[in-house]
């Protein structure tokens, strides 16, 4: 008896993605099934960047295929394209960059930067074009974690070519300062900075740009809600309540301006000591995720205090490029597809799609 495409899809619907939490069919990534007799290929096509998941999800839709009764040949071939996902109402899109993802926190020191640089990398590493954008002009810190020393160059005269490192475009007031010069400005200046570093960077061809944000609900957060076209923010906090108290307040924010909260990250939330392997934690524990039950926001994942995290950031090369295949770099790579997942699964922006309309003088 030949086989059947429903034979197929039903087949289909008892797998589910690891990363979408949903079987193929309902996430709509089985994009063709061609039976020819008893032979089967199967095009399946992921929403997310997933180079390190291709392989494996390949096999098990393989196997699972070859499980059902008179079929042949299996073929399967898994992919991945990443599109532009909607954003705020009457901000346009940046040419040259699909999404933007707004890492931020309420207060300072809680690593959010650290978690901005490995994220992007995170991306990269599963075969996304990615750019970082350093928002905090009075503190850049992007420089020194990417390694990147020198001045953007302008090849055109108005726009600035970003500097690269790790694979990753990037772009920060830190590159066109010296390290050492204060940025004793106002307000409007810093927010004029902002806008033109995010609009006069010529990216090129970004998946996703990440924004690293400085702490707080201030001035540049506030111009990043009204003219930048945010798919999503990130919040990062640590678990005592002093730092939730602020990431509270970070998340409240970007609600109010219409920003899609993508989820929650607790960082530094527990201690292994490096000498006899006891773990403590320090900062308390589970605070992020009563954060993400209180205000029904993912909690993406937790991040261990670990001073290798913190050494590799300094040395301009972060977990993520250093140690790739460690188990904190696994732990920023998960979070990484979810946090593509949850863009994904958001409406597409087609903005690009409408031909421009032209009134002439006939």
């Amino acid at each position: 008896m030949a086989i059947t495409e429903q034979q197929v899809q039903d087949a289909l619907r008892q797998l589910i993605d690891p990363n979408t939490k949903t079987d193929y069919v309902t996430a709509k990534s089985v994009r063709s099934v061609k039976i020819d007799g008893d032979n089967v290929v199967v095009e399946v096509l992921l929403g997310y960047p997933a180079k390190s998941q291709l392989e494996p999800i390949r096999k098990e839709i393989t196997a699972k295929l070859k499980s059902l009764p008179g079929i042949g040949n299996v073929g399967v071939n898994v992919g991945m394209k990443i599109v532009s996902h909607a954003v705020q109402r009457g901000v346009k899109l940046i040419p040259g960059v699909k999404n933007i993802i707004a890492v931020a926190s309420g207060k300072g020191g809680v690593g959010k930067s650290t978690t901005a640089v490995n994220l992007a990398l995170a991306l990269a590493a599963e075969g996304a074009s990615v750019g970082v954008l350093d928002a905090d002009i009075y503190g850049p810190s992007q420089p020194m974690m990417l390694g990147i020393s020198g001045r953007p160059e302008s090849k055109d005269g108005k726009s600035l070519e970003p500097m690269e490192g790790h694979g990753l475009q990037a772009m920060s007031i830190g590159f066109l300062i010296d390290t050492e010069t204060p940025m004793v400005w106002r307000g409007p200046m810093v927010t004029q900075a902002l806008e033109q570093l995010t609009n006069e960077t010529k990216w090129h061809d970004v998946d996703y740009l990440v924004v690293d944000l400085p702490p707080g609900t201030g001035d540049i957060q506030l111009t990043l809600a009204q003219r930048v076209p945010v798919t999503g923010a990130v919040i990062v906090t640590t678990p005592q309540d002093i730092a939730l108290i602020d990431a509270r307040k970070g998340l409240k924010m970007f609600e109010k301006v219409g920003i899609p909260i993508l989820g929650i990250i607790e960082n530094m939330s527990l201690h292994v000591c490096s000498k006899c392997g006891h773990e403590e934690h320090i900062f308390g524990e589970g605070g992020g995720s009563r954060m993400g039950k209180d205000y029904n926001v993912e909690f993406l994942g937790a991040l261990p205090l670990d001073i290798r995290i913190r050494e590799q950031a300094d040395s301009g090369k972060p977990t993520v490029v250093s140690d790739p295949d460690g188990r904190v770099a696994q732990i920023y790579k998960e979070i990484a597809r979810r946090v593509a997942v949850k863009i994904a699964e958001k409406q597409q922006d087609h903005s690009a799609v409408f031909p421009k309309i032209v009134v002439q003088n006939t």
